[in-house]
């Protein structure tokens, strides 16, 4: 009975590794234009700041996206977010 439970869900790894992946686009997409944007002098400072942001909201909104990952059950689109290598790739990986 736990093996058919199991075989409903999407694989946890591969819904981490894609979860993961689409946010870092995403996050960095929208941070790195904040951070070229910034006085030079202010820059490495707003860096570091980002990225303490993007770990804390990484690490609050992880296992609901990979809950919801698994509970779609849609290869495709796991595949589709692990290869994304932009912002835009993510995105679409949904539509």
């Amino acid at each position: 009975m736990l093996l058919a439970v199991a075989a409903c869900r999407g694989d946890a790894k591969q819904c981490e590794q894609g979860c993961r992946n689409a946010f870092g686009l995403l996050y960095w997409r929208d941070a790195d234009k904040a951070i070229a944007a910034a006085p030079p002098d202010q820059r490495d400072a707003l860096r570091k700041q980002k990225l303490d942001e993007f770990t804390r909201k990484l690490d609050a909104g992880l296992g609901l996206c990979v809950s919801r990952c698994q509970s779609a059950r849609n290869q495709s689109t796991i595949d589709c977010l692990i290869a994304a290598k932009t912002a835009d790739q993510a995105v679409a990986c949904n539509d």
